[in-house]
């Protein structure tokens, strides 16, 4: 018997894919739909709560890399319709699970990273056999999901899938509820000094977000004028970042309070939000700061800010790891900002309610 459609993902709990799963599985309330959702032991999403329609079943596995038998398990045992999964081990093993078991469910993976740029900062051993297991396995999907039209074209030329498999489905960012929560008293005294503009970052503190960068633009335009930055997010390049703002003297005008588990008030009150990545695959904080209606300058990194930011029309794009064009832009955005609602209007395309139906219907549940 073909059971219902299921979705696996293992996640930190703070990143990327927690919030597309966050936002999308409302969104798959309304569909009529019962799912099951599968969790892997130390491993998010954690979810305040679930929706009536989807049942949360627990894989005995920690671990994406071994997961293999218990999903292999259950495809043989529940034969799900569809099965969705994000992350290249958990990909990986859904589509050998199908093989194993021989079961007819469809199989649909998503990729949220920018291969090409991902493998520009690896080995070369490593980058040939993450590409070799991709061109392996994914050409064996029946739907392949990427966030941006540069995901989509790696997925094509990088691990062979035909192009008419590929559904680029832009991160569901704007909920329901995204202007209320944005609209919640922020709870940083910063933000309520309207004298003093406050710029504004957001993601895990590691390399590929390229911070470093974005605190010595900030110490130029700090040179200048009387401003302040906040960098939300967690990662080991905690204390690095911390002693080169005190190297570079802005240390009492820098902030990394670390985790939030709601940024729009930030990003609603702050003057510019600015991403600072090496690579990205479709950033959602530039979406959830447009959608605040807050101004936004990005580097032109692959494979995603250059499309959500219409190639500079919205927002502005400076070069990867260039911190004196930054800074520079960063100012020109502080004194000429663009209009809240403009800004809104680009982020329409990223509601959750239109990317959940573009999901459903590359799962095969909707026309």
């Amino acid at each position: 018997m073909i059971h219902r459609p299921a979705l696996l993902f293992a996640t930190s709990g703070h990143s990327g894919v927690d919030r597309v799963v966050a936002n999308l599985l409302p969104e798959f309330a309304q569909s009529g739909y019962s799912f099951d959702l599968l969790q892997l032991k130390g491993h998010g999403p954690y979810l305040d709560s679930v929706p009536g329609n989807i049942t949360v079943k627990r894989l005995p596995s920690g671990s994406k890399r071994t997961v293999l038998p218990a999903l292999a398990w259950y495809l043989r045992r529940i034969q799900p319709r569809v099965l969705l999964t994000a992350n290249h081990p958990l990909n990986r093993a859904a589509l050998l699970a199908r093989r194993l078991t021989g079961a007819r469910t469809r199989i649909c993976i998503r990729m949220g990273m920018s291969l090409s740029a991902k493998g520009a900062n690896m080995k070369a051993r490593d980058r040939d056999a993450l590409f070799a297991s991709m061109r392996r396995w994914y050409p064996l999907a029946d739907a392949v999901i990427a966030p941006s039209e540069g995901v989509g074209e790696d997925l094509s030329s990088i691990a062979g899938v035909s192009q008419d498999r590929v559904h680029v489905i832009r991160n569901p960012i704007v909920t329901r509820d995204f202007d209320s929560l944005s609209r919640e008293r922020p709870d940083h005294p910063w933000l309520r000094d309207a004298d003093t503009p406050v710029i504004l970052s957001v993601g895990s503190l590691e390399p590929r977000k390229d911070f470093s960068t974005l605190i010595r633009a900030f110490a130029d335009i700090r040179a200048r004028r009387a401003c302040r930055l906040i960098i939300l997010g967690e990662g080991r390049e905690r204390e690095g970042l911390l002693r080169l703002a005190k190297e570079l003297g802005v240390e009492r005008d820098v902030d990394l309070p670390g985790f939030v588990r709601n940024p729009y008030p930030y990003m609603r009150n702050a003057a510019v939000f600015v991403l600072s990545s090496r690579r990205e695959g479709a950033s959602a904080v530039i979406v959830e700061a447009l959608a605040c209606g807050t101004p936004v300058v990005s580097t032109d990194c692959p494979s995603g800010p250059a499309e959500t930011l219409q190639n500079g029309q919205v927002g502005r794009l400076v070069p990867v790891g260039d911190p004196e064009v930054m800074a520079r832009d960063i100012e020109r955005t502080l004194d000429s900002p663009s209009q809240p609602a403009f800004l809104q209007e680009a982020a329409s395309e990223h509601r959750a309610d239109l990317s959940a139906k573009k999901y459903l219907r590359a799962m095969g549940l909707e026309e």
